[in-house]
């Protein structure tokens, strides 16, 4: 079954926090995740794997690039899950 916006908003904190350290209440659809939440490439490319794991989905890298911020990953990846 495909995950709700609320789900992978939470799923992406969840993930965030593990490889980054930072805190689930501070993964918010806005934050950018280089500049608000300190995620730098090599982060990014684990918190990409990690969701692509959870969510179905996969993630080129060409789009990977245009993740700016949690929001932007929250809605890519309710358009492309499973």
């Amino acid at each position: 079954m495909a995950a709700t916006q609320e789900e992978i908003l939470e799923g992406l904190a969840e993930i965030v926090n593990e490889i980054a350290g930072i805190p689930t209440e501070d993964v918010e659809r806005e934050k950018s995740f280089t500049d608000d939440l300190d995620v730098d490439s090599l982060s990014m490319v684990e918190v990409v794997v990690a969701a692509e794991e959870r969510f179905d989905v996969k993630i080129p890298d060409d789009d990977v690039k245009n993740l700016k911020t949690v929001g932007d990953a929250v809605d890519y990846i309710l358009k492309h899950q499973g």
